[in-house]
């Protein structure tokens, strides 16, 4: 079988490496414009915008009753968004967790994970709403208040960016990575964000010092405490990058007997509690953290880890010193405001340019919605005077309907009518026609006078423009800001002498990081290199077991203070600290995993160290 003729225009010559780059550009737009990025306006890429647009497409309002996510991701896929069910139900159940989202925009109803770091359930269990603040995000969608575009097939539309009347993308942040760019923007205080926005639609100049004199700083839905220094915050908020030390927050218990515990109530932002715990409890048990005792999860609805320390004369904030240092109880959250300038542009913008870019789309929206609704008041009027100009002559109007076979052209020419009002006036109802609703008809069209003349002197004014502006946000302030039980702020802002404190501990706590408390211990070596550590002085007993083909060569009384000298057959001493030799249970851990001893090399001595004590070393050469 012949093969089928190629046609001259089906070839293209072009060099590989000039093909190959053009397609992974192609790619990495896709990826940056269309998965990783968040978009200035709205704060949210693509899966999320579809996903709050899907459920308001079903009704799914803050006063309507939930419906199952699966429903909801069902339509994402179908409609909007074709890609894995999973993804998309992992960013709607991202939206409802009040953990990991500071202002949520999903109203979860079932298990929607934990701080634990447990997974939601399956879609099909879980049920779902919009919350208030998704709502205030669609608010003027149905007034041309934004673009729309086709969908993938071309079936249905979107909107290209939401409203926003809520500062989204600071108020929740964002994280994402893409081709050879990435974003990570944490969540701040709404009430805040909204007291920087009056202040610059006030006075666009407004300098960004002034800015941070109302936006002090992130604020997680976890809470911890900030311990940055406040010009280094001011420096990442100039430049757009940077990153943020976040503590746990916790406090001192009294306990019986001038013993005490430490509370931890707040942990880091993103930091699961079980794995933090388990860090923990693997310090403890490798002996890096000698002041602490144990750990404890007492955690009900809200974070509860008890810390119990080695005796109560350990001082607590050395412990947490050490814990911060060697755990994430501390962590760094990074700043990389890197956005879609417009939707289509990614750049990495300051505060201050951020916060702009809301205001200029709110401005935008703001005048779109007002034409929109000069546009109704219009038509409006049109029908309304229609209605006036019969009133004067019903006898008229009612005649010309019951004797013409076509009303419609007779009553255009009788009372100089267009269509539209001829429309309006053959569809309007019997009982319509009375005095009282005359009345009620020309109150109407007063108001609707008096609405469009305020509304063009909106649209011929910035200076209104900005008031209603600064009104809106206001308004927004009123309702999730900072007197609200939601807008409260829950992270804490060390106060400078607090950081320098702070600091000045952390290196206390570095010179003295083996410091530990004295106690006795039993090292025990097997003859195949096998080293762990008693509890207490022990004779040698038949009782401790070795691997199999394995038996005891050393047997040392010590104190976790002291070191452990190992001399090896090549000439060469090493030292290893008796506080982190592995526990008694099993059978130790291989001794040249701790030390760096040739293979053909093998131990000849172990004793513990002694200062100032003479050793002589002797040694026999053999002949080839």
């Amino acid at each position: 079988m012949g093969s089928l003729p190629v046609k001259d225009d089906d070839i293209r010559a072009e060099p590989l490496a000039k093909a190959l780059s053009e397609r992974y550009l192609a790619y990495a737009l896709s990826t940056i414009t269309q998965r990783a990025l968040p978009d200035v306006r709205d704060g949210l890429k693509p899966v999320h915008r579809r996903v709050l647009w899907a459920m308001r497409a079903l009704g799914l309002n803050p006063q309507s009753g939930f419906k199952k996510c699966a429903r909801v991701v069902g339509d994402v896929i179908g409609k909007f968004h074709p890609h894995g069910d999973l993804a998309i139900y992992e960013a709607l159940v991202r939206l409802a967790q009040d953990f990991a989202v500071r202002y949520p925009l999903v109203d979860g109803q079932g298990n929607f994970g934990n701080i634990d770091g447990d997974n939601a359930a399956a879609m099909r269990y879980t049920e779902s709403r919009l919350t208030a603040v998704a709502q205030a995000l669609l608010e003027g969608l149905d007034e041309d208040a934004v673009d729309f575009r086709a969908t993938y097939d071309g079936e249905d539309e979107e909107p290209v960016v939401l409203p926003a009347a809520f500062p989204n993308l600071l108020a929740n942040g964002s994280s994402g990575i893409a081709v050879g760019m990435a974003t990570s923007i944490p969540p701040h205080n709404v009430g805040e964000i909204c007291a920087a926005l009056s202040a610059l639609i006030a006075d666009p100049d407004t300098r960004e010092a002034t800015l941070l004199k109302h936006i002090k700083g992130p604020d997680f839905p976890t809470g911890g405490i900030l311990v940055d220094d406040a010009s280094s915050m001011a420096e990442a908020y100039r430049t757009g990058r940077g990153s943020f030390r976040l503590r746990a927050r916790w406090e001192k218990e009294d306990g019986d007997r001038g013993s005490y515990h430490i509370v931890v109530d707040q942990i880091p932002y993103q930091v699961q509690k079980a794995k933090l715990i388990e860090r923990i409890a693997e310090l403890i048990e490798h002996k890096k953290v000698p002041l602490l005792d144990d750990v404890r999860d007492e955690s009900a609805e809200d974070v509860r880890i008890v810390l119990v320390p080695k005796s109560r004369t350990v001082d607590a904030d050395l412990l947490m010193e050490q814990l911060f240092r060697q755990s994430d109880l501390e962590v760094r959250i990074s700043l990389n405001m890197n956005v879609l300038d417009g939707g289509l542009v990614p750049r990495v913008m300051s505060l201050k340019e951020v916060l702009q870019a809301f205001i200029a789309h709110r401005h935008q929206v703001l005048e779109r919605r007002t034409r929109h609704r000069l546009e109704k008041i219009a038509t409006r009027l049109e029908v309304l005077e229609g209605y006036l100009a019969v009133y004067l002559n019903l006898d008229k109007v009612i005649k010309i309907i019951r004797t013409e076979d076509e009303p419609k052209p007779k009553l255009m020419k009788a009372f100089s009518l267009n269509e539209n009002q001829a429309e309006a006036i053959l569809n309007m109802r019997l009982r319509a026609l009375r005095k009282l609703e005359e009345m009620e008809i020309r109150r109407e069209h007063g108001d609707l006078l008096k609405e469009q003349k305020d509304l063009n002197k909106l649209l011929a004014s910035p200076k209104l423009r900005s008031d209603r502006l600064i009104a809106e946000v206001k308004e927004i302030d009123a309702k999730f800001g900072g007197k609200t039980q939601l807008g409260k702020r829950r992270t804490e802002i060390a106060k400078a002498r607090a950081v320098e404190e702070i600091l000045a501990r952390a290196e206390e706590a570095a010179t003295i990081e083996t410091a530990v408390e004295k106690e006795p211990i039993t090292v025990v070596c097997s003859d195949k290199g096998w080293l762990r550590a008693f509890k207490g002085h022990q004779e040698e007993s038949d009782a401790i077991k070795y691997r199999e083909g394995d038996r005891r060569r050393f047997w040392l009384h010590a104190e976790t203070t002291d070191k452990l000298m190992l001399f090896a057959t090549d000439g060469r001493f090493f030292t290893l600290d008796c506080a982190k030799l592995p526990g008694g249970r099993g059978n130790g851990e291989a001794i040249r995993t701790f030390i760096d001893m040739p293979a053909e090399a093998d131990l000849v001595d172990m004793f513990v160290h002694r200062g100032a004590r003479k050793m002589l070393v002797a040694a026999a050469t053999h002949a080839a």
